[in-house]
């Protein structure tokens, strides 16, 4: 098990290039933290780092988690893994190397330094899912990801690591989530039971904020070992999400309701990309009791989605004018 006084100060942040983990850079180095030095803070990654991440004082510390080799030496130095890479497609190939297979490896190089993981919530299943705690739902992963997250989960748990468990995450670099609704939304322009439908969310500036305190402060050993929920602690409706985005993008909002299975038919055959439980995700209740966390960190969660759905509006509306490759 690492010490809180493991053999280095640095911070190595997998994924650091990718949507969370680029934002959770910028919360770490830009500006720093008040009152706090500047950390020693590294970045895992195949290729050359952006500009703007070195000349905050990111280093490059080449390594790719498919090559367990390459990862040889990382962790020297290390006192903190902030693990936020993913592979969130189909290839269930893919899935083992990366996630599960590539944790594994990253823990067995960084061995002396306390472990985070950003997981997701989808390890729990489609749902609903109404309020729950955390262990009180048993993982239930529907898709190959979510089942090689839940195992890269076991390999950060048995070192006594964090697990961070977050549902929809949106803002700036988002792909997925807000993509899709909108997607769906304009090819079945067709409510599911009224929108009524809640989930939890969090904004990825919020997410970082939390990673960040993380990385900056002691753990408890109440920490050790241990799955957090991290969403903004009220839900929102589906429908609220639906019409903040519509109105700040100049999309039409529906104007007709079908019952859920229905709209799971007609939604198959119009995006028959979209999976049974990435329509769950946006049409059935999807959220999590998340208050612990927060208190646990001493900090208080942003006002909630439409607040932080306003700085995300112009990267949406590049993506919405972006044609989309089939």
């Amino acid at each position: 098990m690492p010490s809180e006084s493991s053999k280095g100060d640095a911070i190595l942040v997998v994924g650091g290039t990718g949507f969370i983990g680029s934002t959770v850079v910028r919360e770490l180095l830009i500006p720093p933290h008040a009152g706090a030095p500047v950390p020693d803070l590294r970045v895992l990654s195949r290729r050359p780092l952006p500009e703007w991440m070195t000349s905050a004082g990111a280093r490059r510390i080449p390594g790719d988690l498919m090559a367990p080799d390459s990862l040889r030496g990382c962790g020297e130095g290390v006192g903190t893994v902030l693990h936020l890479a993913s592979y969130v497609g189909r290839d269930p190939a893919l899935c083992e190397s990366v996630n599960a297979a590539g944790t594994r490896a990253l823990v067995k190089a960084a061995r002396s330094a306390r472990f985070l993981y950003v997981s997701t919530a989808s390890v729990y299943g489609t749902g609903p899912h109404r309020g729950v705690k955390e262990g009180r739902l048993t993982p239930a992963p529907a898709s190959v990801a979510s089942a090689s997250r839940l195992r890269a989960e076991e390999a950060v748990l048995a070192h006594s690591g964090v697990v961070l468990r977050p549902n929809l995450v949106y803002g700036p670099g988002d792909r997925w989530f807000l993509p899709l609704l909108l997607r769906l939304l304009r090819k079945v322009p067709v409510w599911a039971e009224g929108g009524r439908a809640r989930s939890s969310l969090i904004s990825v500036q919020e997410l970082a904020r939390v990673i960040g305190e993380f990385a900056r402060h002691r753990w408890t050993d109440a920490d050790r070992g241990t799955v957090y929920h991290v969403n903004h602690p009220r839900p929102v409706t589906v429908r609220s999400v639906a019409t903040q985005v519509c109105r700040g993008l100049d999309v039409p909002l529906p104007a007709s309701d079908l019952p859920r299975p229905a709209h799971w038919e007609l939604s198959s055959r119009v995006l028959p990309e979209l999976t049974h439980h990435q329509h769950a995700l946006l049409t059935d209740d999807h959220y999590y009791e998340s208050g612990r966390v927060w208190e646990r960190l001493g900090i208080t969660p942003g006002p909630g989605f439409a607040a932080g759905l306003v700085t995300a509006l112009p990267w949406y509306r590049q993506q919405l004018a972006r044609p989309r490759v089939a």
